[in-house]
């Protein structure tokens, strides 16, 4: 009788005789009861053991490390009782390393098990892709026989043998792009990503080794990134703790993927790029693994939208909400490889000038975010990305707006970080009455005006305008003549006033009188002037004048409403 004793699971019969068993056969913690002849008559391995033991009619023997433990062993007592079953590609692993182990080779019996086996995955088993990636699965766990009998290597150069000539078909002669390399994904990509990382990373080099294009490994990489990494976009901006054990492993599958991104760009979308930074930070990943990463995104910010580099700080613990060092170094890089191109793209430039802008004023809303590092932050978006300062001047006033107990001084230093000449009209209409910015800006603003209407106007006062049927009235221009006048004056009266203003407050601080703020220079024991009142006197004279003047310097006829501006045209930043 062939049976397995003390087996947790079922009690498997094989075979019933009347002989008795004469060997009992000890694998890990089932005990098989079983006859001598059928095995030494075709396992080497137990016919050498049984061969020091002739004078013992019953004999025990411990047989450790057999492959696949108490299955793999009695796929083999099947095989030497002549009992017949199936070899199919979830089983043929386990049948030829154990059948490896045994020695049961042609030495011992004509057509024994490690022949047969052979035999099922050269011509069977190995024929398909779905074959090879389920015979490898399996093999992992039959380290390191899996190895020594070379059926993990023939199944990686069978994976990639097939998957490289199927991709011809798909990929054919598709450039590099993101549009075209979706149908890489189409065909069996999905089937390589439920391999380990190690053995995932094994297919993918000999896929290349083979020929697979680089380029197009990016879909596979993502599809892998997603599976391994998913959950860690639900954490939210503040980091949890996750099982140190997930963490390592996914730690480990993040830096073998960027390891094996293609060098070529636009092969991997921003937003892709993105998750795999944000991935990165939160695991904690080696530096160079994230500045990898960092230059990637650089290389294509220019198709980056405000999401994709609104990366959070994950170690929040009252500090600032989003990372802001980490997108500086990608805007450096992309800034570094604009100046090594030979050929820069002006609306390239310009994307990323109007991004940085709005990534500004996205985090200038953020209390904790310090001057030094919004301005630094500021200092590096290049005057060449920006057509003109309306951006920076909305973060300027966000920020402002955000931070009110800064210092005269930290007011007057955050807004030199705007050239109010290349204000907007509308910006600087708004600009004129903004109460967050020091008077010394809004003088700034209103020059810069009237230096815009001098230009638009001749040097004689008088407006430039071009050949038109429709010519402005003498009235018209004699208004606008006498309204640039009082600009000039009121201008004038403004510099004065703003002089009298800092002769004041360096007495006061001379006396030992602080004045902290703004508050405390117009105070209501020495009233100056009224500052705010002479504002909206200037702006209403800013408004009577630009709505009559056209982009192409033409005076329009009407004048109708001119001394109310619409308040479609009015800019409100805040």
């Amino acid at each position: 009788m062939f049976r397995a004793l003390k087996m947790p699971a079922k009690r498997l019969e094989i075979l019933s005789h009347e002989i008795p068993s004469d060997v009992t056969v000890h694998i890990g913690g089932a005990s098989f009861s079983l006859h001598k002849f059928p095995l030494v008559s075709k396992c080497g391995y137990i016919r050498k053991i049984l061969s020091n033991h002739k004078d013992s009619n019953i004999l025990v023997i411990e047989i450790p490390d057999v492959p696949g433990g108490p299955e793999g062993f009695e796929l083999a007592a099947k095989f030497c009782y002549g009992i017949n079953y199936e070899f199919s590609t979830k089983n043929i692993s386990l049948v030829r390393c154990v059948s490896e182990f045994l020695e049961m080779t042609e030495d011992y019996a004509i057509g024994n098990l490690v022949k047969r086996s052979e035999a099922y995955l050269n011509e069977v088993a190995l024929k398909t892709l779905s074959g090879a990636i389920t015979i490898l699965q399996s093999s992992i766990n039959l380290l390191p026989m899996a190895e020594k009998v070379k059926l993990i290597t023939r199944c990686i150069d069978t994976i990639a043998y097939i998957v490289t000539k199927e991709s011809e078909f798909c990929l054919g002669d598709l450039a590099s792009s993101s549009s075209n390399l979706k149908a890489i994904v189409d065909w069996r990509a999905e089937d390589l990503i439920v391999l380990r990382i190690d053995v995932f990373q094994r297919v993918l080099l000999a896929m290349i080794s083979r020929g697979f294009k680089q380029y197009a490994l990016g879909p596979i990489l993502m599809l892998y990134a997603q599976k391994c990494l998913q959950g860690l976009e639900a954490l939210g901006k503040e980091k949890k703790k996750i099982d140190s054990k997930q963490e390592h492993e996914m730690r480990i599958v993040l830096e073998t993927i960027v390891s094996l991104l293609p060098r070529e760009r636009n092969t991997i979308s921003v937003s892709s790029l993105s998750m795999l930074l944000r991935a990165a930070i939160y695991l904690e990943t080696t530096m160079a693994c994230k500045l990898d990463l960092e230059k990637r995104m650089g290389l294509q910010l220019g198709q980056a939208v405000l999401d994709d580099i609104l990366i959070p700080s994950f170690n929040f613990d009252g500090d600032i909400l989003f990372d802001v060092d980490t997108v500086q170094r990608i805007m450096m890089n992309y800034l570094e490889y604009e100046l090594e191109s030979t050929n820069i793209q002006e609306n390239d430039m310009e994307k990323v000038g109007k991004l940085m802008e709005s990534y500004l004023a996205e985090i200038a809303s953020d209390r904790n975010l310090s001057l030094s590092k919004f301005m630094d932050f500021a200092e590096h978006v290049p005057e060449q990305a920006k057509v003109s300062d309306d951006g920076i001047y909305r973060a300027i006033d966000i920020y402002l707006k955000s931070h009110p107990t800064l210092s005269d001084m930290e007011r007057k230093k955050v807004c030199s970080l705007m050239d109010c000449e290349k204000l907007s009209r509308e910006a600087c209409a708004h600009a004129a009455q903004n109460d967050r910015l020091p008077v010394q800006t809004v003088v700034q603003v209103l020059f810069s005006e009237q230096q815009r209407l001098r230009g638009t106007m001749g040097g004689d006062g008088l407006i430039t305008v071009e050949p038109t049927t429709n010519k402005p009235s003498s009235h018209e221009l004699s208004w606008l003549i006498k309204e640039n006048q009082d600009l000039k004056f009121e201008l004038l009266n403004m510099k004065i006033k703003l002089k009298e203003v800092e002769r004041w407050t360096s007495d006061r601080e001379k006396t030992g009188v602080s004045s902290p703020g703004r508050a405390t220079r117009y105070s209501a024991d020495k009233p100056l002037f009224p500052r705010k009142s002479f504002l909206n006197s200037v702006s209403k004279k800013l408004g009577k004048v630009m709505p009559l003047l056209r982009v192409d310097g033409v005076v329009p006829m009407s004048t109708r409403g001119r001394n109310k501006p619409s308040k479609d045209r009015r800019h409100s930043m805040s």
